[in-house]
């Protein structure tokens, strides 16, 4: 088999464990928390958060140990802008949603900031092991601080959200626990396989193709682990659950910077002088800004804003390609 064909095989099917491995895990951890008794609200704001965050995660930490940094911070950031260019203005152009005033007291200020620390960890054109401890310090006070402010009537809300991330992967929300712990196993092992083929892979197509690991982490390998919060947020925006949808994607952007920028510096070297990812950073900050204004100050993400958006990652990707 050419290199080539290889490295394609290898991407297709780490794409293909991330996306099931991550729903898997997703519905088997909330299916098991159910039935032990465990609030709707925390499983909605712990196991499913960090469930869609998942393949973001195994993926940025396996690059970091196989020194491809600039996937791991590639990964990120594209993400991100994914989430927010792609599949919030997705959602919002199915429904738009009416956005929580929880999500815009809470939440908002804590992805404005997150998305400000992705610059200042890189003045100095590297992630320190002491900037990516505080990132992850951050990510645990902020989950924290999340499940002890949530209101009692976000329990049904993060209900709706296992349920959905459940109804994305083709199950039923309640198994025995014996079938959701295998679900749960299942998951995680195509995780890891999924994340080290696609890390693979993708290397192996930038070297053929002659294209730099941060392209190919800004691109391929962010779109594709953001195929969990693409299959749950869709899913609850069809289904009339849009705040879940913003909420979701909020909550990945919050974790991608604090719990995975965090872990791959931990994991790896990260460097990046600052100037090499300003078209990213640029990108990031304008979407976000766009976002946070309207839920901000309209309470939704209206269509008009979710054209700006869609037709701004269209903008960025065609400029990633020329550059």
């Amino acid at each position: 088999m050419p290199p080539l064909a290889f490295d394609v095989g290898q991407l297709v099917a780490g794409l293909t464990l991330l996306f099931f491995g991550a729903e898997w895990l997703v519905a088997g951890a909330a299916g098991l928390a159910r039935s032990f008794g465990i609030k709707p609200l925390v499983i909605g704001l712990t196991v499913v958060a960090y469930g869609t965050s998942s393949p973001e995660l195994v993926v940025g930490i396996s690059a970091s140990l196989r020194d491809q940094g600039a996937i791991a911070l590639g990964n990120v950031i594209g993400s991100n802008i994914a989430n927010l260019g792609f599949i919030l203005a997705v959602c919002a152009l199915i429904r738009a949603p009416r956005v929580d005033r929880q999500i815009v007291v809470r939440e908002l200020p804590v992805l404005l900031v997150a998305t400000g620390l992705v610059p200042f960890v890189l003045l100095d054109a590297q992630l320190s092991d002491f900037e990516a401890g505080g990132l992850l310090v951050l990510a645990a006070s902020y989950t924290v601080w999340m499940v002890l402010t949530s209101r009692r009537g976000s329990a049904a809300d993060a209900e709706v959200m296992a349920e959905d991330a459940a109804t994305a992967a083709g199950l039923e929300p309640t198994r025995s626990r014996r079938r959701l712990a295998a679900l749960t196993i299942m998951g995680l092992v195509g995780l890891i396989v999924g994340g080290h083929l696609l890390v693979g892979g993708a290397v192996g197509i930038a070297r053929v193709a002659g294209l730099s690991d941060q392209m190919i982490g800004l691109t391929i390998v962010a779109i594709g682990t953001s195929l969990p919060e693409l299959a749950t947020s869709v899913i609850a925006a069809m289904r009339g659950h849009g705040d879940i949808a913003v909420g979701n994607v909020v909550g990945s952007n919050i974790f991608n910077v604090l719990l995975i920028l965090g872990a791959s510096g931990f994991a790896g070297e990260i460097r990046a002088p600052i100037g090499s990812v300003a078209l990213e950073l640029i990108a990031l900050g304008t979407m976000t800004t766009i976002a946070a204004v309207a839920m901000a100050t309209r309470r939704t993400v209206g269509r008009l804003e979710a054209i700006v958006m869609l037709l701004g990652y269209v903008v960025f990707l065609s400029l990633l390609a020329l550059r």
